[in-house]
């Protein structure tokens, strides 16, 4: 995948503009706070700025820096809210009944109010202490002890707000900040949470059909050296097994052991005991036992639909009327367009050309491999109607896509969100004004790889759509032929997902591809080829398209035997490193140390080339370490977590997704981002600190680096099992 800081942009702004609640069940809890220790990390700045953070919204302008062994703040424009300028430290922990101490030094070269405050860092940001202040040339000590009344929060914010706290804008001035301190001061009354004791019996919590191989790992050293299957229905043990194995997993911080139980093939519901280590969650052996799961999976893309009412028969507790229906302006000019309509990216609003590329990639991709897979009956509005549901899916987000070409050059712009992420909010509610970011190489690449594949899966199903999609992709080929790649970058003033990306000689290899695939043409044969022959591409992920561009021409009619071979070999190349990785991990898994934003996504995406290496060389291990790669998405993994909302007995609840967040409750179907070890939100730092790679995740709503939802995390777990016939 692209680099963590290109990611890290996508959902930086959301720290601050209220999508996140805290009121979830930690995974992994403080068991007891230090009492009389400063809480605030370097609040005397004598060296450095860390642990401290800016955030200017909402027209506000500001920069930090470090000045007399203090932090100074440059405020340009105070902005229009309060936090328009905000100084903030995040690394500490707050608790029921503590009685705390708070003091800092403050000035500023001209008089003024501001605001500071401890505080929820997400949901309705409420205070738990502070007040608006005057502050002038001459420092102010402020000092005051108060007790937390609210709820234990393992990730609050001591913020500073110093944008328009009166109403009223001021000319650019500084502020000084000293000697903060926040100290427990007595934690009698405090309630401490536990720990939440590990599973150690690990495997697949959806189940297993009855031909699959199934594997279970015990997580902990024990005297056991048998294991038993035993009947949930019954409680008598149908099989008895061998504990082999005693390897160190470094990534997860464990060790394991293993046991085999793939001779039971009788359907019915299971579990896994030992004397030493208790039971297993359990699970399901049967033919269907995939169904539902995968049914919910690739309705989530309905559950994201923009600009339509999702109906009460259709959405149940997530339902709302149609949302961003308003014209949006083009960035830098006052003219607007209808760009309504398409999927909803993830956990905010925003509706991005490349990242939905993946996802429309994955579920076509889906469909042409395995059309047994996808039936009429998945619960949407069109189901019925005589054409496969995720075709109806893939028609309204191809129908958006079409909206986002300018008409004249063929280009495709970007995105289309609002400057700034909106609060914990339906989407309904989300009112700024609609902005469309300015045309992009990268968009225009993938857009014309997406419609060549919307003409070959549409043409005989709605022949119209079909031909505006071909129109469109060879409109898109020709804006690139004569447009040189360009880096891509958030214009100014627009914070939310940057879907950044410095080359986009991946996209229009895909492209090329695609649409010689579609049409036969020399022009676009031609044109890969000579990309290929230069370097061929990988990357099933947003970012790096490469593999789609492979698979394309593999594909396709009359493609050059010698440029095929090559990408043949470079496939299964890639496959026998994943395969090797697999074969020396607990979980046989690839990942190892690199767990980073995302991973599940890469997880998926490996099964997805593994299930591809098998069509070019029918060697089983692909087959067989691709559904391991499913069998850790549903619970086989260091954490005994299925990643998947509504399935399994331990599954994703508090996921950063705002409708689940409103309304209390995930939307089934959805998965999460995974374990990620840069611990890139407050509250992964504040619990994961210290950590295993493999375990830094926490099924949390504010830990939006580990548990955000995504339609292409969703979309390549679709494309894996509909290829490995998992549905």
């Amino acid at each position: 995948m692209k680099s963590k800081k290109i990611i890290t942009v996508i959902i930086s702004a959301a720290l601050c503009l209220g999508m996140l609640v805290g009121n979830n069940n930690f995974q992994t809890i403080a068991k007891a706070a230090e009492v009389n220790v400063n809480l605030i990390k370097n609040g005397n700045f004598d060296k450095n700025l860390d642990g401290w953070g800016s955030y200017t919204a909402y027209g506000g302008d500001g920069r930090i820096s470090l000045k007399d062994g203090a932090i100074n703040i440059q405020v340009d424009n105070c902005g229009t809210v309060s936090y328009g300028v905000q100084v903030y430290n995040d690394g500490f922990k707050m608790y029921k009944n503590g009685k705390y101490h708070l003091e800092f030094d403050v000035s500023s070269t001209t008089d003024r109010k501001i605001d500071y405050r401890i505080q929820r860092n997400g949901g309705d940001y409420r205070s738990y202490f502070g007040e608006t202040i005057d502050i002038s040339k001459d420092v102010k000590k402020v000092s005051q002890d108060f007790v937390m009344n609210d709820e234990n929060d393992m990730s609050p914010r001591f913020a500073f707000n110093l944008g328009n706290v009166t109403g009223k804008n001021i000319n650019p001035h500084s502020i000084k900040i000293d000697n903060v301190k926040l100290v427990l001061i007595d934690d009698t009354g405090v309630q401490y949470d536990e720990e939440k004791p590990e599973q150690k019996i690990v495997l697949n919590q959806v189940g297993y059909k009855p031909g699959d191989k199934k594997k279970v790992v015990f997580r902990a050293q024990s005297e056991d050296s048998k294991f038993r299957v035993v009947s949930a229905e019954t409680k008598k043990v149908v099989y008895e097994g061998n504990i082999n194995g005693n390897s160190y997993n470094e990534a997860a911080g464990e060790t394991d052991r293993f046991g085999d139980f793939s001779s039971v093939t009788v359907p019915g519901k299971y579990t896994i005991e030992t004397d030493g280590l208790g039971s297993s969650y359990e699970f399901t052996i049967g033919q269907d036992v995939y169904k539902n799961v995968f049914k919910d999976l690739v309705r989530f893309f309905y559950m994201q639909r923009c600009g339509q009412e999702i109906p009460k028969e259709f959405g149940g507790t997530w339902s709302h009327p149609a949302c961003h229906t308003d014209l949006a302006k083009i960035y830098g000019s006052d003219k607007k367009i209808d760009v309504s309509g398409g999927w909803h990216d993830a956990g905010d609003y925003g509706r991005y050309v490349v990242a939905t590329s993946k996802a429309v990639a994955d579920l076509l991709s889906a469909y042409e491999d395995n059309k047994g897979a996808f039936g009429d009956d998945f619960n949407i509005p069109e189901s019925g109607n005589g054409i496969p549901d995720v075709l109806d899916e893939v028609k309204y987000q191809l129908e958006w896509m079409l909206k986002m070409q300018e008409p004249l050059s063929g280009g495709v712009y970007h995105k289309v969100t609002c400057a700034n992420f909106p609060g914990t909010v339906m989407p309904q509610e989300e009112k700024e004004e609609l902005i469309v970011c300015p045309i992009s190489t990268t968009a225009t690449g993938d857009f014309a790889a997406v419609m060549a594949m919307g003409y070959q899966n549409f043409k005989d199903v709605d022949p119209s759509l079909a031909q505006k999609c071909l129109v469109a992709a060879e409109k898109a080929w020709a804006y690139l032929e004569k447009t040189p790649n360009a880096v891509v970058k958030n214009p100014d003033g627009i914070v939310t997902g940057e879907y950044g990306d410095s080359d986009d000689t991946d996209e229009r290899y895909w492209a090329a591809a695609q649409l010689f695939k579609a049409t036969g043409e020399s022009k676009y044969d031609n044109a890969f080829t000579e990309m290929a022959k230069a370097k061929i591409q990988n990357g099933y992920d947003w970012a790096l398209v490469g593999d789609y561009g492979n698979m394309a021409y593999l594909s396709a009619k009359d493609a050059n035997q010698n440029v095929a071979n090559n990408i043949r070999n470079n496939i299964l190349n890639e496959a026998q490193k994943i395969v090797a990785l697999d074969r020396n991990d607990g979980y046989n898994v690839p990942n190892g140390k690199d767990y980073s934003w995302g991973s599940n996504m890469g997880m998926n995406n490996n099964a997805v080339l593994l299930a591809q290496a098998y069509k070019l060389s029918p060697n089983p291990e692909y087959l067989e370490y691709a559904k391991e790669h499913i069998n850790y998405c549903f619970g086989k993994n260091s954490l005994s977590k299925c990643f998947v909302s509504g399935y399994g007995s331990d599954s994703l609840k508090n996921p950063h997704h705002r409708p689940s967040i409103v309304q209390g409750k995930a939307i089934p179907g959805m998965i999460a981002g995974g374990p990620n070890k840069n611990l890139e939100d407050p509250i992964a730092k504040n619990l994961l600190e210290g950590k295993a790679p493999a375990k830094c995740y926490l099924d949390n709503s504010e830990s939006y680096s580990t548990n955000e939802v995504d339609i292409y995390w969703n979309s390549p777990i679709v494309h894996a099992m509909a290829e490995l016939n998992m549905d």
